[in-house]
């Protein structure tokens, strides 16, 4: 692997000398760009994300040691060799306070800076040794950690746990079981075809569509009793709530399940429970039930969102339409989400994501045209009746046609819709760069740079890091994936830096947002 340099030096004879006369790829390095002076230098460093920056200190517009200063607040692993053609105390001081990790005085020729690349080569080798084995480690913990949450969980539905051991090992394992109530479900997979041999593919599908489910529900936790039954226990503030939440539930696991595999499934439902140490017995039940295969569990008549019609009203229907829109697609459905708080999430989260998705897919700023996709959480909890579900909808479709109306004729709102397209497609490659889009809708880096922060109201490098960060979220909440994992999958090849960009975001690090969502619902 080569590791990545950036250049940066105003006088071009000397800038170009090290440039072409230096063997960077024996010395484990290549080129990735150059500048005159720091203020043209950042943003390409931005782009090309170098692992060392070589700068000159004296430069007209923004000196060497400014650029440092701020290359190390915002891309702190970067390692930075400083040149300099004054010998002076003062200069050295202030380079080895931001971290410079060496000092050469100029001129410098190919003899001065090779043996300074291969000793940062063998840096940059032994800090991604480092981290590798850090991650390895981390990985390691946090595996036993999940397995030996699972046989917590496990063992407190069998009834292998006293009240009070459980309060302290949930504590311990950072499981927040505490609760007025309790209810489990017991999951069987059944291959679909009697005779078939058993599938452990199969089953391992359906078990990551169940977990990616219940991970939308914040009060749930998911084990396995063994490789063919799942076990899910609920908590919540009572046994009615608890019934509805399950029940739902149990309708959308199974209607994903048997639509996206070939297995069957039996769920069983014990009764709800007031007591953490009476748990075994709403297991024991949701037993009974699944071996009682008459007694199937009612979904409450489960239905999801007719979303061709949706996508179609937002394409082509009026404002003036609304209320027939509403009652022939949305009533229905929304009738059965308010008997359900889970279910109601689901469905309002699903209209307001596609109504912003839409308006992204317009070249719009989502967030901007509707502001509900910022306040799901506000906006679930004021909908307690039909007529507000109707109200809050409205609006949301509303503001979303308003903004369809406007970009008619555009033609700005095309190249904008274009290049958005290619970086949510692409976003999760870390080298993405405000050149490559350009390029894709055919305008130079600097009238694309100015179109697109006119259009949207927000920078490339914003939009691009609002991506990446609200994917980070999603994934945060909904799945048990790794941070270092997580930011990989969202563009970042170093997860301390994606750490240090989701904080600088949203005030969180990813593993506060991460207690802090469980802890919400």
């Amino acid at each position: 692997m080569l590791y990545k340099v950036f250049l940066v030096e105003d006088e071009i004879v000397a800038r170009e000398g090290i440039r072409d006369n230096v063997d960077w790829k024996s010395s484990g390095f290549e080129f990735c760009g150059e500048a005159p002076d720091g203020e043209i230098a950042l943003p390409l460093i931005e782009a090309s994300q170098p692992d060392v920056l070589i700068t000159d200190i004296k430069m007209p517009f923004m000196d060497g040691l400014q650029l440092c200063k701020i290359v190390r607040e915002h891309l702190p692993w970067v390692k930075i060799v400083i040149l300099s053609g004054y010998d002076e105390f003062n200069y050295a001081q202030m380079a080895l306070k931001l971290g410079v990790t060496d000092y050469l005085l100029k001129p410098v020729g190919v003899q001065d800076l090779t043996p300074v690349l291969i000793n940062l080569r063998t840096l940059l080798d032994q800090e991604r040794s480092e981290r590798e084995s850090l991650k390895q480690l981390r990985n390691q913990v946090e595996d036993n950690l999940v397995l030996l949450r699972e046989k917590f969980l496990l063992r407190l539905v069998l009834g292998g746990e006293s009240s009070v051991a459980a309060i302290e090992q949930s504590q311990q394992l950072g499981l927040e079981i505490l609760s007025k109530c309790y209810q489990v479900m017991l999951i069987k997979i059944n291959i679909s075809e009697s005779g078939l041999p058993f599938d452990y593919n199969e089953c391992q599908r359906v078990e990551s569509l169940v977990a990616k489910l219940v991970g939308i529900h914040r009060d749930a936790f998911l084990t396995k009793k063994d490789m063919e039954e799942l076990v899910i226990i609920f908590k919540g503030d009572g046994p009615d709530q608890l019934e509805q939440e399950s029940a739902f539930l149990a309708g959308l696991i199974r209607q994903e399940v048997e639509e996206k595999t070939t297995c069957k499934l039996e769920i069983g439902l014990g009764k709800p429970q007031q007591r953490l140490g009476d748990l075994h017995r709403s297991f024991t039940e949701a037993l009974v039930r699944v071996k009682d295969t008459s007694r199937e569990v009612d979904n409450g008549g489960l239905r999801k969102l007719d979303q061709p019609a949706l996508k179609n009203y937002l394409e082509s229907g009026r404002a003036d339409d609304f209320e027939l829109f509403f009652d022939s697609t949305i009533r229905p459905v929304g009738e059965a989400a308010l008997r359900s708080t889970l279910y109601k999430h689901y469905i309002l989260l699903d209209i307001v994501l596609t109504n912003a998705q839409f308006v992204s897919d317009l070249g719009g700023n989502a967030d901007q045209v509707i502001p509900e996709n910022l306040r799901i959480e506000e906006l679930l909890a004021g909908i307690q009746t039909l007529d507000q579900m109707r109200d809050a909808v409205k609006r949301v479709f509303t503001s979303a046609l308003a903004y369809r109306d406007s970009q008619v004729n555009n033609d700005r709102a095309q190249i904008i819709r274009q290049a958005k397209d290619y970086i949510e497609g692409h976003y999760t490659d870390a080298s993405l760069s405000l050149n490559q889009v350009a390029g894709q809708v055919n305008f130079s880096p600097s009238h694309f740079s100015a179109v697109f922060s006119h259009e949207t109201g927000q920078s490339f490098k914003d939009f691009l890091t609002g991506i990446r960060i609200s994917q980070a979220k999603k994934l945060l909440r909904m799945t048990g994936l790794k941070v270092s994992e997580i930011a990989f999958q969202c563009g970042y090849n170093d997860a301390h830096y994606f750490s240090m960009i989701f904080r600088k975001n949203t005030g969180l690090t990813p593993q506060q947002f991460r207690e802090g969502a469980r802890k919400s619902g």
